[in-house]
C-alpha cells in the first residue's frame, strides 16, 4: 500500500465520524445548530439525519477502498480509488472556484463560500491527490 493511502483514510474516516455525530444531532465543533448549518452547508438548517448519514457511509466507503479494507479485486478497486478521486477533485475543484452554488440545490451563504474556497476545498484536492497516490 502507498504511503499516501493511510492518512488519507484517516482524514476520510474522520470525516465520515463529524456527519454521523451532525446526524445524530451534534453540533461540534460549533455552539449551536444554526452556526454548524451555515459553516458546513451554507444554509439556515443543518441538513437531514439521513442526508448526514448518507454522506457518513459515502465517505466511509471511500476510506475503506484507500487502505485496501474493502475486498475487491484489484481492477475494481483501481476504478474505486480513480472514482473517489474524481468526486472530491471535483468538489474541490467547484468549491475553490467558490462555485459551489453550481452542486447544491440552494444559494450557498457568504460564510460557507469563503470557508469552501479556504479549506473544505483545497482539503478536498488533498484527499483526490492521496487517493490518486494510493492507487498500486
Amino acid at each position: 500500500m502507498r504511503a499516501a493511502a493511510i492518512p488519507t483514510a484517516g482524514v476520510l474516516t474522520g470525516i465520515a465520524a463529524l456527519h454521523v455525530g451532525w446526524g445524530a444531532g451534534s453540533s461540534f465543533p460549533y455552539s449551536d445548530p444554526g452556526s454548524l448549518a451555515d459553516s458546513v452547508a451554507g444554509r439556515r438548517d443543518v441538513p437531514a439525519r439521513g442526508d448526514c448519514f448518507a454522506v457518513a457511509g459515502l465517505l466511509a466507503c471511500a476510506a475503506g477502498i484507500v487502505a485496501d479494507v474493502v475486498p475487491i479485486g484489484t481492477k475494481m478497486r483501481r476504478a474505486g480509488l480513480l472514482g473517489v478521486a474524481l468526486v472530491l477533485g471535483g468538489r474541490g475543484s467547484v468549491g475553490v472556484a467558490g462555485r459551489t452554488g453550481w452542486i447544491v440545490p440552494w444559494t450557498p451563504s457568504m460564510r460557507f463560500v469563503e470557508l469552501d474556497r479556504r479549506y473544505y476545498g483545497p482539503m478536498c484536492l488533498l484527499l483526490a491527490a492521496g487517493t490518486l497516490l494510493s492507487v498500486s
